[in-house]
């Protein structure tokens, strides 16, 4: 079993991905056309890939284990219709902070279910820290990128409120590590419901913007994410 400390500083270090991500974007003007392009667009594939395979090898397993296949099903198309509502309000508020509320949507509660798989001493623990992590930093700078183009925050100031954010991930975890690991059909449930808000904005958000044109490499960011998941699963296996 992982020790409370161990809990604290991954999840930590999983949401202080987001503001790592904010100031990567806060420095793009040095190179940037490359990053506009290429770069950009192959991180977001990178993202998307490790997603799904935190989707395919982590959350999913782990989450039916507990559940039948009624509430299983459930709870995943649950998950994928509730950050579908979160988006469709958005679109509507037109605010400025889209990306900014889906990464929060999806960070919240896959930290509840990191404390609990801490807690369990779960190999996939690292693993998924490691594949929210990969998450947060592409989320992070494309987040950070949509709230300065609206000229209504400064930057020092949007990557402290990232900052403060990443605390989130430790609060969350510490109740998923004291409460939820006695709780596995409630656990299962979160795991499952954060996987179907996961796919729904893979195919919503992420992958719909990595393909450019003239472009071939951005794709690959896909395979290497999943393939690195896919390594990270074997290992811990």
């Amino acid at each position: 079993m992982f020790d409370l400390w161990t809990m604290l500083i991954f999840t930590a270090a999983a949401g202080f991905a987001m503001p790592l991500g904010a100031l990567i974007a806060r420095f793009e003007h040095a190179q940037k056309d490359w990053l506009e392009n290429e770069l950009r667009h192959s991180v977001m594939a990178f993202a998307a890939g490790a997603l799904v395979s935190a989707i395919a090898l982590v959350l999913v397993p782990q989450g039916i284990a507990h559940l039948n296949a009624y509430w299983a099903c459930s709870m995943f198309v649950g998950g994928a219709f509730a950050f579908m509502l979160v988006d469709i309000y958005l679109a509507k508020q037109n605010t400025p902070a889209s990306q900014l509320a889906a990464m929060l949507t999806d960070f919240i509660p896959e930290s509840l279910a990191l404390g609990a798989i801490f807690s369990m001493g779960s190999d996939h623990a690292l693993l998924l820290a490691l594949l929210i992590g990969l998450q947060n930093l592409p989320e992070g700078f494309n987040a950070y990128r949509e709230i300065l183009e609206s000229g209504r925050s400064k930057a020092f100031n949007v990557i402290i409120m990232f900052a403060l954010l990443a605390l989130l991930g430790p609060i969350c975890g510490l109740i998923g590590y004291e409460y939820l690991a006695l709780l596995p059909h409630v656990l299962s449930a979160i795991m499952l419901f954060a996987a179907g808000g996961i796919m729904y904005s893979v195919f919503q958000d992420i992958a719909p913007n990595v393909k450019l044109e003239e472009h071939w490499f951005p794709p690959m960011g896909a395979v290497l994410g999943f393939v690195l998941g896919m390594l990270g699963h074997m290992l811990t296996s």
